[in-house]
């Protein structure tokens, strides 16, 4: 039996979750969540790419 939610299910989830955690503990977890995934994508770029990022970008004139 599939379980579905749907949209007051869940609004009901999201209320429960800010009544436990509060408003400011949420944001403080989604910035640190944020931060881990920027990380990961920063791990997995190659050292060459890396460079090219820390290059100032060099304008033709």
């Amino acid at each position: 039996m599939p379980i579905r939610l749907g949209v007051p299910e869940l609004v009901l989830i999201l209320v429960i979750v800010i009544l436990l955690f509060g408003v400011g503990r949420i944001g403080k977890i989604a910035g640190e969540l944020g931060s881990g995934i920027r990380a990961f994508r920063d791990g997995l770029k190659s050292p060459e790419e890396k460079a090219e990022e820390k290059k100032p970008e060099e304008k033709n004139e």
